[in-house]
């Protein structure tokens, strides 16, 4: 707790703000900076970079938008100041948490998933990757899913 001063010299206390969203959520070690640098001798490698760059491009998708911090931190069910740090590179958001920003920008989650690289962008088959990322679906339902898919189109190929 923080102690706060009021006019009549008398402290009250205020509580610290919390994080709604960071179960789920690393806190990405060191500076934003130098985890940004990708030198193998800093100890951080290309994934401070990618994390700093989805910040990035959430901010400038939340700009585009016209939404403030603080709208689009209701949209997407997170805390504005859990927002903020995720913007800034501070935290790697949870594939949940990168679904609710996804759907508070009108963008696709898959496509949240790419600049977060957790996919690979050049693959094909939204479909299919759809399927793979699906929280709600256990392993094999996941399977069998792709199985009948490839199936309608004709394609024979062993799921993955």
């Amino acid at each position: 707790m923080c102690a706060e001063r009021t006019g009549g010299g008398r402290s009250r206390r205020r509580k610290p703000e919390a994080r709604t969203a960071s179960s789920g959520a690393e806190r990405i070690e060191g500076q934003a900076s130098e985890a940004s640098t990708g030198d193998p001798d800093s100890g951080n490698d290309d994934r401070g970079q990618t994390w700093q760059t989805l910040g990035e491009f959430i901010r400038t998708q939340r700009q585009f938008a016209r939404l403030s911090l603080r709208q689009m931190a209701e949209l997407a069910r997170v805390s504005n100041p859990y927002l903020s740090q995720v913007e800034r590179g501070l935290y790697r958001p949870s594939a949940e948490v990168l679904k609710g920003i996804a759907e508070a920008l009108h963008i696709s989650a898959e496509t949240m998933y790419a600049q977060a690289g957790l996919l690979d962008p050049s693959t094909e088959g939204g479909v299919e990757t759809a399927i793979h990322v699906d929280p709600h679906l256990s392993a094999e339902q996941k399977e069998t899913l792709i199985r009948v898919y490839r199936g309608f189109l004709g394609d024979r190929r062993p799921p993955a």
